[in-house]
């Protein structure tokens, strides 16, 4: 029994042993990589495509951010130096990249790639790295980059609102609704600033702004009338409708919500309605749909 004990002892000893040699191969190895990612950087703010094609192995693999394959150093170097000499002055970043190892002479590296030139927007791509050892250096036998596509800005968010920038009217028997929409500066919002006239005199008036909340994500609004009431609403579109859930607190402090739906008919056209009203959890009729138009300019 002894003797048994002793020779378990003595392979869980040498596992551990074999274990810390392993983890130290690898983090030396690692660190290998890690210098030659920086020797690449480097490399590509020199615009340097020999030094650059020296990173992959003889027979290395590229794969452009457009898909285009490109085998072997030699290829690789020439592929670079056409880029340099039309890219000139660009510059590269790479974050701290993943590395994994598969065996002892094949690892991975994942990571993202941000490449800019002063007066351009930068180009953000993604790469896997398949890096093998040759000797006691690491080689990149496969590259491959894929686009990362920019994330949207506000404006982008709101352009499927550019219908409304202009002059609308929305006239009834004794009331009139006008409606002005512009875009703010840089267009990350869009101001609504309208005026409520019973019998040619103005009972009422506000304004709205629409912006995107990268919170939330979603378009919000936020409305202040000239008799101190405000309120916000959350917009969700539905094919060539917009739903706005809308909650207000009036001057008098009573909260108030309802369901606006905006319905786009032509550039020049859209109907709205109300349902849903409440004050204080006291049910209101719903507003029947209005057409409200564009105002067209004096001939």
């Amino acid at each position: 029994m002894s003797r048994a004990i002793l020779v378990i002892a003595m392979m869980v000893f040498s596992w551990h042993v074999a274990l810390a040699g392993d983890a130290g191969g690898r983090a030396a190895d690692e660190a290998a990589i890690r210098k030659a990612v920086r020797s690449y950087v480097v490399a590509f703010q020199h615009g340097d495509a020999k030094a650059v094609a020296q990173h992959w192995s003889a027979r290395g693999v590229y794969v452009t951010p457009t898909g285009r394959r490109v085998e072997g150093r030699e290829a690789i170097e020439k592929e670079f130096a056409a880029y340099f000499a039309e890219s000139s002055g660009r510059q590269i970043e790479i974050g701290h990249p993943a590395i994994r190892f598969l065996t002892a002479t094949v690892a991975v590296e994942e990571g993202t790639a941000r490449v800019s030139r002063r007066g351009e927007p930068p180009t953000d791509t993604s790469y896997l790295a398949i890096h093998v050892r040759q000797g006691d250096v690491w080689k990149m036998d496969s590259v491959r980059e894929t686009v990362v596509p920019p994330e949207p800005s506000h404006r982008d968010h709101l352009k499927q609102l550019e219908w409304m920038i202009g002059h609308w009217v929305d006239k009834g028997d004794d009331s009139t609704i006008d409606t002005v929409c512009e875009w703010t500066k840089n267009g990350n919002f869009i101001t609504r600033s309208f005026a409520v006239s019973f019998k040619d005199r103005i009972d009422l008036e506000g304004t709205q702004v629409i912006g995107w909340d990268p919170v939330t994500q979603n378009i919000k609004s936020w409305m202040f009338d000239s008799e101190g009431g405000y309120g916000s609403g959350i917009w969700t579109r539905k094919g060539n409708r917009w739903i706005v859930k809308a909650s207000r607190v009036l001057t008098s402090g009573e909260k108030a919500s309802s369901v606006n739906i905006i319905t786009y008919v032509d550039r020049n056209t859209f109907r709205w309605q109300s349902i849903g009203r409440e004050i204080d959890g006291e049910l209101l009729p719903n507003i029947d749909e209005v057409q409200v138009v564009r105002k067209q300019s004096p001939n």
